[in-house]
């Protein structure tokens, strides 16, 4: 069996599926999605550039190996393609850069599902212990993994297929492998995971806050921020009397600082009048930004 750098393992358990039986064309679907989260995420820890289609992975391979036996268990192995792309003086293998790929992979799929996860603890914390080591890791932006969630949301949704569509499985849940270490993604997949990425409202209350924007799509209006109210980064996505081209540098300005924050650069706070997106049970999924101002607005 080839040496893999990290594998990944997607796991189904209960309904159907603990009698060995899973529905065909959803577990199809689910295992598409496993490959683009997984292509697009080791991508950009690579290569430092969002893609959008899976089959454009650079640097590495994704090899899938085959099911465990008496279960629905699927692994990706991943090898790199090389190891120029840092500093390996004092490092014996791809370690480091596994730990990365997995980070970074862990920080998509817990973020898109509600966990919150601090990127200062978790890639920022990495690459300080690694560079004690002199180990140079290629540096992955809170904004690049922001955009690369919104890139892989309907992936994650189709990984819950078979818990949703024909419902033969009832939770799936991803283990990384490096070396001999194994390391659970922290969120799980259930029929509550699914409800969370697809059933939402809007509430009709107006809350005034600020923040410091993360990403922004010109496209789709839609982005995140940093907001200070609830110590986290939050989806947002602008109204229609917003997508005005006097607001629009506005977020363009604060994002750019907050791209720019290892550099001294002081952040832009942006105000902004909001109602908030909410789960079915009761999460905040996001923001509908109504008004946004470079200043504190009345009400706050």
């Amino acid at each position: 069996m080839a040496r893999f750098d990290i594998e990944f393992e997607l796991s189904y358990t209960g309904a159907t599926s603990e009698e060995h039986e899973i529905d065909f064309y959803d577990v199809s679907r689910a295992l598409l999605g496993f490959q683009r989260t997984l292509a697009l995420s080791t991508h950009l820890v690579l290569n430092d550039q969002v893609i959008t289609q899976a089959p454009s992975l650079r640097g590495a391979k994704i090899h899938a190996l085959p099911a465990e036996d008496g279960s629905w268990k699927f692994t990706a192995g991943i090898i790199f393609a090389g190891t120029a792309l840092y500093n390996l003086a004092t490092a014996p293998s791809n370690t480091p850069l596994g730990h990365l790929v997995f980070s970074a992979y862990d920080y998509v799929i817990s973020e898109s599902l509600g966990f919150h996860v601090d990127y200062d603890k978790s890639l920022g914390q990495l690459y300080e212990e690694y560079h004690a080591q002199e180990v140079e890791l290629p540096q992955v932006r809170e904004a690049q993994l922001d955009s690369v969630i919104e890139k892989c949301s309907t992936a994650i949704i189709e990984i819950q297929r078979p818990i949703f569509k024909t419902e033969t499985a009832n939770f799936a849940e991803i283990t990384t492998i490096i070396g001999n270490e194994r390391r659970p993604v922290r969120s799980t997949f259930s029929r509550d995971s699914y409800e969370y990425l697809t059933e939402e409202f809007v509430e009709e209350d107006l809350y005034y806050l600020s923040g410091f924007v993360s990403s922004y799509n010109s496209n789709t209006y839609k982005g995140r921020m940093y907001v200070k109210a609830e110590q986290r980064p939050i989806p947002f996505i602008l109204s229609e009397n917003v997508r005005k081209a006097e607001n629009i540098p506005l977020i363009i300005d604060s994002l750019k600082a907050s791209a720019l924050r290892n550099y001294q650069v002081p952040p832009i706070e942006v105000y902004f009048s909001a109602q908030k997106i909410k789960s079915k049970t009761g999460h905040l999924k996001g923001y509908v930004i109504l008004a946004i101002s470079p200043r504190p607005m009345v009400g706050q």
